[in-house]
């Protein structure tokens, strides 16, 4: 199922920054349960999505590397979907949505920004920073099912997992994806101490997900954090090898501290590529390059731009 995934052969690959907080900060959409595939919805709120994608787009076709785009789906499961007023078979809808949405995108794009990679994401059950939805890996795997399957179904070539704020709930996703025959990617967030919200090591938990699902995930990244967070992960032991991808927070602030934010922290993005190369030693082989919370096209650019320059 991996052999067509670029990264997996050390082509770099840029994707996208902190939606999310674009649309709300930025853009000024409402964005209930910090969802942002019900825009697709309205005509706004596609024009919105088209100009954040181009945009990244632009910094890829600049730098001349490939692209992984990804359907906004990560709120698009049936808890978060119920919490927001859609049925099971609405929610499975806005994901089919969701992707045909970037393919229209990536099939304009093709020849311009090479290779595109056409994905689509899942998220936590709960919220991202807080590890209290407690389940076994097995509940978490039927829970996530669905989508997986959903997912499966529209055709796209990798799942990445995103901001997963557990061990269990990583494993679940994993056997979930990979059940219904899709590559998945696995990304855990991470406090400013290298740790999961659970408390957990960083290498520790990547350890107990190659275990427990015998390696089935395709590569590991890190998401919704800044690098100078996720060094302290990289001093002691884990699988880093497998850490293909990096999707930074532009702010060196605590997931606490952005949720009581009521404006944008959006750094310096020189700043935020100087930090990115501080994870060489470790992760040097990183082939996946993107931000989260607070970041755009403008923080890509810099990335890639540091990243790519010759050492």
């Amino acid at each position: 199922m991996s052999a067509a995934l670029p990264q997996l052969a050390g082509e770099v690959l840029l994707t996208d920054g902190g939606i999310e907080t674009t649309l709300i900060f930025v853009d000024g959409f409402d964005l209930p349960c910090f969802a942002s595939f019900p825009l697709l919805e309205r005509e706004d709120g596609r024009a919105a999505l088209r100009r954040w994608f181009e945009a990244h787009l632009d910094v890829a076709q600049r730098h001349g590397t490939g692209f992984l785009i990804e359907a906004p789906t990560w709120r698009a499961n049936v808890g978060w979907g119920q919490e927001l007023g859609y049925s099971d078979a609405g929610i499975d809808e806005a994901n089919r949505r969701a992707v045909a949405f970037v393919r229209e995108l990536a099939d304009e794009r093709r020849g311009d920004v090479r290779p595109l990679v056409l994905g689509a994401q899942i998220g936590p059950l709960g919220d991202a920073y807080d590890p209290s939805t407690i389940a076994p890996a097995d509940a978490f795997a039927e829970r996530h099912g669905r989508q997986a399957r959903v997912l499966a179904g529209t055709g796209v070539d990798l799942v990445s997992a995103l901001t997963i704020p557990s061990v269990e709930e990583g494993v679940g996703i994993v056997r979930a994806v990979a059940e219904a025959g899709v590559p998945v990617a696995l990304s855990f967030t991470v406090e400013t101490d290298g740790r999961l919200p659970t408390g957990q090591a960083l290498g520790e938990a990547l350890d107990q997900v190659e275990d427990e699902t015998g390696g089935a995930a395709v590569y590991y990244m890190a998401n919704c954090a800044h690098p100078t967070h996720i060094a302290p992960a990289l001093a002691g032991a884990g699988p880093w090898e497998r850490v293909l991808g990096f999707r930074a927070n532009a702010s060196t602030k605590s997931h606490e501290e952005l949720d009581d934010a009521d404006e944008l922290d959006d750094g310096d993005p020189h700043d935020l590529a100087a930090s990115f190369l501080q994870l060489r030693d470790r992760l040097g082989h990183l082939t996946v390059l993107g931000g989260c919370c607070g970041t755009d096209h403008r923080h890509l650019d810099s990335i890639a731009g540091a990243w790519l320059a010759p050492s």
